[in-house]
C-alpha cells in the first residue's frame, strides 16, 4: 500500500511538471498567485523602503520598490518553463539610490530630453534642472525615479498589483503646478505587466510619464542583448541633433539603420549609428486610442517573447551604451563593464515637445487627468 501511494504521487508530480499553460510554460507544481510585502531597506535618513513581490499562477513573478517605483526584478519562463529575471537592476537600496541610469524606475516629471530645460508656457518662460549636457533629461537632478512614493499591494480576482502614489510639488525642478501622479502595476495570470498612469495639476504643466527598464530576454545580464530580434510598429522616427534634441522632423525609417518594420537583430546596424547605440524615438503606427502593439522582441536562445502594448503615440527604443561607467555591479555582481547588456523600450510623448509645435500637446490642464497605459507582456516559443 505504501509503495502504491508514492507511485501515484510520483505519477501526480509528473503530469504537474509536465503540464504547459497556453503560453508554452510548465506551471511550477503546488504554484499559488501571490503577494507579499517586505522591508527592502532604510534611506539615509531613515525612512523605511518596502518591495512588493508579485506572483501569477505560472510562476512569473516581479518585485517592486516604493523608491521610485522601480521594477526590481522580473522572472519569466523559457521554452522549457525555466524562470529567470530578465530585466538589469541591483541587489541593494543603497545602489538603487546611487544609480544614475533610471533602472527599473518611473521617470518623470517629462520622461526623454528638453532642450536648453526651457520652454515657455502662457508666456511665462520655465527654466528646468539642467542635468544631460545644456539640457533636461527624465525630470532633472531629483526626477520621480528618486522619490517615495507611497505604495499599496492589493488583489482582485486573477491580478495583484501595486498602487504607487506621489505628489510632485509645484516648483519641484522647476516645474509648475502640484502635480499628483499614480502608477498602478498589474500582474496578471495572462503574464502580463500593465502599468497604468494618471495625474492631476493644479496649473498648466508638460507631462510625460514612462517606465525604464533594462531588459535582456536570455535571463543573464553578462551576455549581450545583440541577437535579440526585434520589430517596432513604426514607419517614421524623430530625427534629432548631436545632443538628441528633436529638430522638429518625423522622417520614413525605410531606408536608415532604424528600420526595425521587419524582424532582425538589435546588432545588425547598430555599427553604423552614432555612438553605435540606438537611442531614438519612434512615432507608432496607432490611431486608436486603447493600447496597440508597438515592438515584439524574440530571444532565440531561451525562446522568450516580449510584447510591448502602449496607449502612447512614441517609443524610445535605447540600447544601453554608459552602464560601464556606473560605480556599482549589477545583480548578483554581474558586472556591467561591456556595453549592450539591455535595451529600453519607453512608452512616452515625442521629446521635447513642449517646444515642438508639431507635436502632439503634452501641457495638462487644471481639471484634466492625464492618462496612459503600456503593457508588456511575456510568452516562449
Amino acid at each position: 500500500m505504501k509503495l502504491h501511494k508514492w507511485n501515484l504521487i510520483l505519477a501526480a508530480m509528473v503530469i504537474s511538471l509536465g503540464c504547459n499553460d497556453q503560453k508554452g510554460a510548465i506551471m511550477p507544481p503546488g504554484q499559488k498567485a501571490n503577494l507579499q510585502k517586505e522591508v527592502f531597506g532604510k534611506t539615509d535618513d531613515g525612512r523605511g523602503i518596502d518591495i512588493y513581490t508579485l506572483t501569477n499562477k505560472h510562476g512569473l513573478k516581479a518585485r517592486l520598490i516604493n523608491y521610485g517605483a522601480i521594477l526590481v526584478s522580473l522572472e519569466a519562463p523559457d521554452r522549457q518553463g525555466k524562470l529567470a529575471d530578465v530585466v538589469l537592476g541591483y541587489d541593494s537600496l543603497q545602489e538603487y539610490i546611487d544609480d544614475s541610469a533610471y533602472q527599473g524606475a518611473i521617470v518623470g516629471r517629462y520622461a526623454n530630453r528638453i532642450g536648453r530645460g526651457r520652454f515657455t508656457l502662457n508666456k511665462v518662460e520655465y527654466k528646468l534642472a539642467i542635468n544631460n549636457g545644456e539640457n533636461h533629461l527624465h525630470g532633472g537632478i531629483k526626477g520621480f525615479n528618486k522619490a517615495i512614493w507611497r505604495g499599496e499591494g492589493f488583489e482582485s480576482g486573477d491580478e495583484r498589483g501595486v498602487k504607487f502614489s506621489y505628489l510632485s510639488q509645484d516648483g519641484e525642478e522647476g516645474y509648475p503646478g502640484n502635480l499628483h501622479c499614480r502608477v498602478t502595476y498589474i500582474l496578471s495570470d495572462d503574464n502580463e505587466l500593465k502599468i497604468s498612469y494618471e495625474a492631476e495639476t493644479d496649473k498648466p504643466t508638460p507631462i510625460n510619464l514612462t517606465h525604464h527598464s533594462y531588459f535582456n530576454l536570455t535571463g543573464n545580464a553578462a551576455t549581450d542583448v545583440l541577437n535579440h530580434e526585434i520589430i517596432i510598429n513604426a514607419d517614421e522616427y524623430i530625427p534629432t541633433t548631436a545632443d538628441l534634441i528633436p529638430t522638429g522632423q518625423i522622417k520614413p525609417v525605410k531606408g536608415t539603420d532604424y528600420d526595425y518594420t521587419t524582424s532582425g537583430p538589435i546588432g545588425l546596424r547598430i555599427k553604423n549609428l552614432p555612438d553605435q547605440c540606438y537611442d531614438i524615438c519612434y512615432v507608432l503606427n496607432k490611431s486608436e486610442t486603447s493600447p496597440a502593439l508597438a515592438a515584439t522582441v524574440y530571444e532565440p536562445q531561451s525562446g522568450r517573447v516580449l510584447e510591448v502594448s502602449t496607449t502612447e503615440p512614441g517609443m524610445q527604443f535605447y540600447t544601453e551604451n554608459f552602464l560601464m561607467t556606473l560605480p556599482s555591479k549589477g545583480k548578483g555582481g554581474i558586472s556591467y563593464q561591456n556595453k549592450y547588456h539591455g535595451f529600453c523600450l519607453e512608452a512616452e510623448h515625442f521629446p521635447d515637445s513642449c517646444n515642438q509645435p508639431g507635436f502632439p500637446s503634452v501641457i495638462l490642464q487644471p481639471g484634466e487627468k492625464y492618462s496612459q497605459v503600456t503593457i508588456y507582456k511575456f510568452s516562449a516559443r
